[in-house]
């Protein structure tokens, strides 16, 4: 009995976040409230409150369920020796994530949510928050492959390590919010392939064979 009540509680936990995500992602995450939620998930408040502390808590276990896009470059990793190997981890982390962006809808959807579906309003600042760190590991991540390849090739850089990953980072936010936008309007790999290298090379660096 006990362990049929712990499957309970699962499965009614996964109910309310799979209708949070329809919730928020029609319409958006200020305006829904949690009776939307438990409405749409045939479940009381009560049974939000038992599993999620507020609309912050909820949205963010909705989130902890899939990795978006900067979480996943975060955790890409290479092969081969640290520093031969960063300028590859650079570029494979960012096509990875775009190509996750491009072809799992799941992530898709979440990323819509949480990129143009949040009103940063005072109830929803710890989502806030998670966004803010999610942009700083990734730029934090950039920079020390950007600092480990510019050690590789023996290169002096055109600016700071700081700005340059600034501006990966920038390319990056702003490949996927016009694809976003344009609703898959452009070949999202294919010109994030080009753009990316093209600032790369730009920087100084020799980018090889992939």
């Amino acid at each position: 009995m006990v362990r049929r009540t712990k499957e309970d509680a699962v499965a009614t936990r996964n109910s309310l976040l799979d209708a949070a995500e329809r919730v928020f992602y029609d319409k958006g995450v200020s305006r829904a409230s949690l009776g939307d939620i438990a409405q749409a998930a045939g479940a009381t408040r009560g049974a939000i409150y038992w599993h999620f502390k507020d609309k912050a808590d909820l949205f963010n276990a909705m989130m902890d369920r899939v990795t978006l896009p900067l979480e996943f470059a975060c955790g890409f990793r290479g092969a081969g020796a640290e520093e031969e190997a960063s300028l590859w981890r650079l570029r494979g982390a960012m096509r990875a994530a775009l190509h996750a962006v491009a072809t799992d809808e799941w992530v898709r959807r979440v990323f819509e949510i949480a990129m143009y579906k949040v009103e940063y309003v005072q109830e929803l600042d710890a989502v806030r928050d998670r966004h803010v760190m999610a942009c700083e590991g990734f730029r934090a991540k950039l920079r020390e492959d950007v600092v480990s390849a510019v050690k590789a090739q023996g290169l002096v850089l055109p600016m700071s390590a700081d700005v340059a990953a600034m501006g990966l980072w920038a390319l990056f936010d702003g490949l996927l919010q016009g694809w976003m936008l344009n609703r898959g309007g452009f070949n999202l790999l294919e010109v994030g392939r080009a753009t990316v290298d093209a600032y790369l090379k730009g920087l100084g660096f020799e980018l090889g064979a992939d």
